[in-house]
């Protein structure tokens, strides 16, 4: 499977069936960050795509020949660095290597056609409505408008439709944006560990932590490591959790990269843990609605059932992190979700719980205004 075209659309496909994911099933090599691009770019724009491929096909395909038209059509309405002639060709170069030899002239005829008719679809999504337009499922498209008003709303999903940047993290607090194309483990200093990848974004919650050398502190949901080894690196005595056997190897591979396996206590959960900490934080399981940007398939995923659940699991965890709280100490609460649900009203149905811990202070990323990842962190104290 050497198109890269051909390694995109299978992903693609495995998405639609699956709606997983599609990180785990990018290759390695040269290749990976451009197939990275066409199956990101058709995950982000679906909703779009999806609409005008259903006025260029009579009868919806299924399967390869769904994914490879998604494919080629991203190419040559999102991807404006792909010439139309390479879209085309290589895209049925890619549908030649499917068994059923119509699917690459279907494929043809398709993204010839669209290319012809371009300008009518440009006019046909200038007059759609937003959500469409910046796909975005309606329903928490409709909730950013009513939190953040039309304007922002839509700031807001434009800013998620653009490829996300990539920043290396250093001890010293250092955040440093990546030269797009460059690939994390060629810049010096990643074998040494010298640095991790974490947006600035992450900074409200470790910042609120405020750990102290020699401080017990306990990461209550700490995969991939990311804040834990920011707080190790300012010399805390970090206790990471991680129930998830896959997350929690993930876990030990990145402080085995940063020489901070020796000095980070790693254990599966909390949950019969008698010891009490300085500091914990909770970074909690989220909708994403932050991340969009570096998760496109986040979107399509979101739902209100699926919020409800998440903000019991949140409330659950954070009722039970609790209790792992020294007297006088503190509790911070983290996502990288921008739904109230999850941040301020979550927090304000803690405090009405829990009439030991008061608020300190709470901050909020908000990508069209920080330029960076959406997040939300609050610091409770705790009465000594």
């Amino acid at each position: 499977m050497n198109n890269s075209r051909r390694t995109a659309s299978f992903i693609f496909a495995r998405w639609l069936v699956t709606r997983d994911y599609p990180a785990g099933l990018l290759p390695e090599g040269s290749e990976r960050a451009f197939i990275q691009d066409l199956v990101y770019t058709a995950i982000r724009r679906f909703r779009p795509l999806g609409s005008i491929l259903r006025m260029l096909v009579k009868k919806w395909p299924k399967g390869e020949m769904e994914a490879l038209l998604y494919i080629g059509a991203a190419q040559i309405l999102y991807m404006p660095d792909v010439p139309d002639f390479a879209a085309v060709n290589e895209t049925v170069e890619a549908a030649k290597e499917c068994p059923n030899p119509s699917i690459a002239k279907t494929v043809n005829a398709v993204l010839r056609n669209l290319i012809r008719r371009r300008e009518e679809f440009d006019a046909y999504l200038l007059n759609a409505c937003v959500d469409e337009r910046e796909s975005m499922p309606s329903n928490l498209y409709r909730r950013w408008v009513k939190r953040f008003g039309a304007e922002d709303a839509q700031k807001l999903a434009q800013w998620h439709n653009e490829p996300s940047e990539t920043f290396l993290a250093y001890p010293d607090g250092r955040y440093e944006k990546l030269e797009r194309g460059k690939r994390v483990d060629n810049i010096d200093g990643f074998q040494r560990g010298e640095f991790i990848v974490q947006d600035p974004a992450t900074r409200l919650a470790v910042d609120l932590m405020n750990a102290q050398s020699g401080e017990t502190v306990l990461d209550a949901c700490a995969a991939p490591g990311g804040k834990t080894i920011q707080l190790a690196w300012r010399s805390a005595k970090v206790c990471a959790c991680e129930i998830n056997p896959r997350r929690r190897k993930k876990l030990i591979s990145n402080l085995d990269r940063t020489n901070l396996k020796d000095k980070v206590e790693v254990i599966g959960s909390f949950e019969n843990e008698t010891r009490l900490f300085n500091k914990v934080l909770v970074d909690a399981p989220c909708s994403n609605t932050g991340v969009l940007r570096r998760k496109p398939d986040a979107r399509w995923n979101w739902s209100e059932e699926k919020l409800n659940a998440l903000i019991s699991l949140q409330k659950e965890i954070l009722d039970k992190a609790s209790r792992l709280v020294k007297p006088g100490g503190t509790l911070v609460y983290s996502t990288c979700s921008n739904e109230e649900e999850e941040n301020g009203l979550q927090i304000a149905d803690f405090l009405s719980q829990h009439k030991e811990f008061t608020l300190v202070e709470s901050r909020e990323s908000l990508p069209f205004e920080s330029g960076y990842d959406g997040a939300f962190a609050a610091a409770l104290k705790k009465a000594p």
